[in-house]
């Protein structure tokens, strides 16, 4: 089956090195650039980055007298860019919604799009039945919308000639399994963070977010390559609360935005796709717009008070979560939640039952008279209840 990349809509660094990983590591046929108003001299600088070998494996969805000059192999017709230019030779493609456009398709292939609900457009949902689209499709015609790669064997068995990956293509990929239970970190008696880390690690934990409200830069900077060093050795994500900035000075997996940080947005720009981004959410409407600009996960809280954080959201308790967790599988919205916010053993089970991915504990592990061994009973009351 034959796969596509397209790439995210903004520009961001090293896109040009991912784009050569894609065609030549990451076993795509073709990368369509998509960067919606563009200029050709933005266009022309990530070709720089490109190896000219590969020109002919790329599709550009705009600036086609960048594609004519540079060689490259196709162009993609859309709203902005209807026809194809007089006295172009190359691959053409364009992309169409239904089934019944299908026979018209005249262009060397299209992408029949959403074939699913999804991942990057919150509510966009697919209408198109595999079963039913089969008969009509041909050697043209690629899936596009929600694609994923444990997708692709039964768009092969529906009759699909290939696939097109939006944000999987990109994406760094949340491990559930990791994500189940969450260590945000805090200062112990000697102010450090370090020495937590390292104890709820040895407990099992294997999800960390390295949090120190008030340190200085350096501070964080010295703590920050402790726990990417401990997070390595026990095979960890390690994640950096707030700080955009030592991402990857830190080689950091991503990064923990609160509602008063960096947007997603701005914060996906600078890091490019390949970085855990999560957001903070206390509402629905949150969770819409964090996924909307970019968030790989949601920090979902606080379930009720809890002395590690200042200017607490309103409590949402297990009916806020019910609610919350509801509206997103209405919406479509399948990013894994976490709750976070004074949640104690008791509160486990309950607050997973209402359809959160993970819990984030802090204090009630660090309290104990052994974290280690805490964590470890954490992690079994997590099993027992998912």
């Amino acid at each position: 089956m034959r796969l596509i990349a397209i790439t995210e809509p903004y520009f961001y660094p090293g896109e040009g090195a991912d784009i050569v990983r894609a065609l030549t590591e990451g076993g795509f046929d073709r990368v369509h650039i998509r960067k919606p108003g563009a200029t050709d001299a933005e266009i022309g600088r990530l070709l720089d980055d490109i190896d000219p070998s590969l020109y002919g494996r790329l599709s550009l969805h705009d600036c086609f007298g960048v594609a004519a000059l540079r060689g490259i192999g196709g162009i993609h017709l859309n709203s902005r860019n209807p026809g194809t230019p007089a006295g172009w030779t190359g691959i053409v493609s364009r992309s169409i919604h239904s089934p019944e456009e299908i026979a018209g398709v005249s262009e060397d292939y299209a992408f029949l799009s959403p074939v699913f609900d999804s991942i990057s457009k919150p509510g966009y949902r697919s209408r198109i039945d595999l079963a039913s689209v089969g008969p009509l499709l041909n050697d043209r015609i690629y899936a596009l919308g929600g694609v994923t790669r444990d997708r692709l064997y039964a768009l092969e068995a529906a009759g699909f000639a290939g696939a097109a990956m939006l944000g999987a293509a990109w994406r760094a990929t949340v491990d559930r399994k990791a994500f189940r239970l969450q260590f945000i970190s805090h200062p112990g008696a000697d102010g450090s963070v370090t020495g937590g880390v390292r104890r709820v690690l040895d407990g099992g934990c294997r999800w960390v977010q390295l949090r120190h409200k008030d340190a200085s830069i350096d501070t964080l900077r010295d703590e920050g390559r402790v726990c990417r060093d401990l997070c390595s050795r026990y095979g960890a994500t390690f994640i950096i609360d707030d700080h955009v900035e030592l991402v990857r000075e830190l080689h950091a997996d991503g990064v923990h935005l609160g509602k008063n940080d960096m947007p997603v947005a701005e914060a996906r720009r600078l890091l490019g796709p390949s970085v855990i981004i999560g957001a903070t959410a206390n509402t629905f409407d949150d969770i819409v717009r964090a996924v909307a600009e970019g968030a790989d996960y949601i920090g979902l809280g606080p379930y009720r008070f809890t002395s590690t954080k200042a200017n607490l959201s309103p409590i949402l308790g297990l009916e806020g979560y019910d609610r919350i967790v509801g509206c997103c599988r209405s919406a479509g919205i399948s990013v894994p939640i976490v709750a976070i916010g004074g949640i104690d053993d008791d509160d486990i089970g309950p607050v997973l039952r209402t359809g959160v991915s993970g819990i984030a504990i802090s204090s009630s592990i660090l309290r104990a008279p052994v974290p280690a061994e805490k964590t470890r009973q954490i992690l079994e009351l997590i099993d027992k209840n998912t």
